[in-house]
């Protein structure tokens, strides 16, 4: 795959574990429709990161109120763990989940190692919040996808992974991503 600003991304033996792919944006970029379409499309199995909340962070967002480090420690702590299992496994993986931030990208990537990649589901604020509050049946309200937009740490050059377009449509955006996983396919581990 290649990186954030179109390099290629990774190092040594990528090709030769199953990707473990991280799908990361705000709410309401579609993290949750790709990432199953992908996960499916891939044959890889799909984890959505937001179970992984204590139901502390789910109440105080259904509240109105954004997470902070400190609520979220506990969400990164069993996200990185179920990234390492899959990883130490040779497991395929997507998980959907915001991963707004560097610092939480640094984890899960040593949780997974060499074989994890960023998929990062750009879109406007405008955008967010209309699809945010159509949505029914989740937690996020719309009126915190600003402080998601707050916190929100684009994808770097260096950080192995692509951006996409969140508003291009799941055709365009899975075919992209199974060219980028076939390029980096290579015979498989010992």
């Amino acid at each position: 795959m290649t990186g954030a600003g179109g390099s290629a991304g990774g190092g040594e033996g990528d090709g030769q574990r199953p990707p473990i792919i991280v799908v990361l944006g705000v709410s309401g970029s579609g993290k949750t429709t790709f990432g199953q379409a992908a996960a499916e499309d891939l044959g890889l199995t799909f984890v959505e990161g937001d179970d992984f909340h204590p139901a502390a962070n789910i109440a105080k967002m259904t509240a109105g109120h954004a997470l902070d480090d400190t609520d979220r420690a506990p969400w990164l702590r069993a996200l990185s763990e179920r990234i390492r299992r899959s990883a130490e496994a040779r497991e395929g993986l997507v998980v959907a989940c915001s991963a707004l931030k560097r610092a939480y990208r640094d984890e899960f990537r040593e949780a997974g190692g060499p074989a994890l990649r960023y998929l990062y589901l750009a879109l406007d604020r405008a955008t967010a919040r209309d699809r945010v509050s159509r949505r029914t049946g989740h937690f996020m309200p719309a009126r915190l996808v600003d402080s998601q937009f707050e916190t929100l740490e684009p994808l770097e050059r260096d950080e192995p992974g692509m951006t996409l377009d969140a508003t291009a449509g799941l055709p365009v955006n899975l075919a992209r991503v199974r060219t980028a996983v076939e390029h980096c396919a290579g015979p498989p581990g010992p």
